[in-house]
């Protein structure tokens, strides 16, 4: 049987999410998920393009550690601001044009950081495009799981964010070639490519029918639904039965403050601790890598490159995993095996003399797989367990402390890499890596298999 939606459940445009459950995935959802997945990769990619362009300027610029800290850590600077910004006003303007703001506004700063001339420039620059970058990636997850069922939204979710993982293999593919060859430069002006996703991103992708509805805009919302219904229809689509005793999508208007009422105060303390412990220890070491192997251990600027492509190389084997683990494991079991490992590897530099270049390669890169799977799956979580009218809100603020932490993380190992040595550096990590496994064990929920709904009341 064809899907249609009936006149019956048309003329209550409050159970949205009922509608939504019942939805059939079409060619709107793949093209959905493809204009996302896309702009994800150029996010995740021009967060970490400073770590391939930095062995080249630490000697044309003749940069010392604490330069190189702030020209990474600048760029997270940014990205709280965007977080925290644009996660409120998400909630105000709706999801779309908040993302197609964040969109131009981190691929434009991309492209005049390719023109960028000395220290202090690139370092404003870096800032602005921080915003952007830091805006962007709540607002994406919160979008996409509006527009997921229950029954497979982990996966329906990580789907797309893999290309975070997959970003940061690109990139460190990219500057090995790139930055020897043309010029460090070029990488900025690739990290402007997803500019072009403007136009699509405003005629393909509708506002987000439960965030119009939390906002009373019922009309919106049913119009908004009912163009991907009517594309379900034309492609045959089976119809599915309508979910019962699902609650209506509230009219609420969002207040920081809710996010600390009832239930959502433990879940938000308890997500902002396993966002501080898993992105103080990634964007670090990512954006360090070739850095601290070029600077330890002289190493040539390809052979440092190299050695950071193979770091994320790495980290893409557990992005496929964390893709059947999500719903074959369940969220909370594959975190706390996430943490404890890294978290193994990682403080296992407090007993061991320090290592040759490959030695530290391979303990750190060990670490860095298993915290592959928390990276990939946090922005998914954490959509899943606050409410729509908090949800993009929610994700900003926890992305915000995701910034913080990246930021004082790539700015202190400048500081700790001369005074105490290489392996300090890892043992810090690894309390941080400490802190994500104690939240997760003790106090996260598993939030598998349940309708966003019963799952984060209003």
């Amino acid at each position: 049987m064809a899907f249609t939606a009936t006149a019956e459940d048309r003329g209550d445009a409050r159970h949205i999410a009922a509608r939504l459950e019942r939805l059939p995935y079409c060619s709107w959802h793949f093209k959905m998920r493809l204009i996302i997945c896309t702009a994800w990769f150029f996010d995740a990619f021009d967060s970490v393009a400073i770590a391939y362009v930095l062995p080249v300027l630490i000697g044309e610029w003749h940069l010392n550690p604490q330069q190189i800290g702030s020209l990474i850590s600048i760029g997270f600077a940014g990205q709280l601001v965007g977080a925290l910004g644009f996660g409120w006003i998400a909630e105000r303007w709706g999801r779309l044009n908040c993302m197609l703001i964040t969109l131009l506004l981190f691929t434009l700063a991309a492209l005049a950081c390719a023109f960028a001339t000395n220290y202090e420039t690139l370092l404003g620059l870096r800032f602005i495009q921080g915003i952007g970058l830091g805006g962007e990636v709540p607002l994406m997850a919160a979008y996409v799981n509006e527009f997921a069922k229950a029954t497979n939204r982990g996966r329906f979710s990580v789907s797309i964010q893999v290309l975070f993982s997959i970003a940061l293999f690109f990139v460190a593919l990219t500057g090995v070639w790139v930055v020897p060859h043309l010029g460090w430069q070029w990488l900025f002006v690739i990290g402007a490519v997803p500019a072009f996703l403007a136009l699509p991103l405003r005629l393909i992708l509708p506002e987000s029918p439960r965030w119009l509805a939390s906002q009373g805009r019922f009309a919106e919302a049913d119009a908004a639904l009912g163009r991907i219904e009517a594309i379900a229809a034309r492609e045959g689509k089976t119809s599915q039965p309508l979910p019962a005793s699902l609650p209506p999508v509230a009219e609420v208007r969002p207040r920081i403050a809710d996010l600390f009422k009832g239930i959502y105060r433990r879940r938000t303390i308890t997500v902002w601790f396993m966002w501080i412990g898993a992105y103080f220890v990634s964007y670090a070491l990512n954006a360090w890598a070739p850095s601290l192997y070029r600077t330890v251990y002289h190493l040539p600027v390809e052979t440092a490159l190299q050695y950071g492509l193979f770091t994320s190389a790495i980290g893409l084997c557990a992005s496929g995993l964390t893709i059947w683990l999500i719903e074959a494991w369940g969220r909370k079991p594959m975190l706390i095996m996430s943490f404890s490992g890294c978290c193994v590897f990682m403080l296992s530099f407090a007993f061991l003399p320090q290592l040759s270049a490959i030695g530290t390669l391979l303990v750190t890169t060990s670490g860095f797989f298993f915290l592959g799977f928390a990276l990939l799956s946090l922005a998914t979580y954490t959509a899943e367990i606050y409410p729509t009218h908090l949800r993009a809100l929610g994700g900003g603020v926890a992305s915000a402390w995701q910034r913080g932490a990246s930021m004082v993380g790539t700015y202190l190992v400048g500081f700790i890499l001369p005074s105490w040595g290489i392996n300090a550096v890892f043992v810090v990590f690894g309390l941080f890596a400490l802190i994500g496994a104690v939240a997760t064990i003790f106090f996260a929920i598993e939030t598998r298999r349940q309708v966003l709904e019963q799952l984060s009341p209003a």
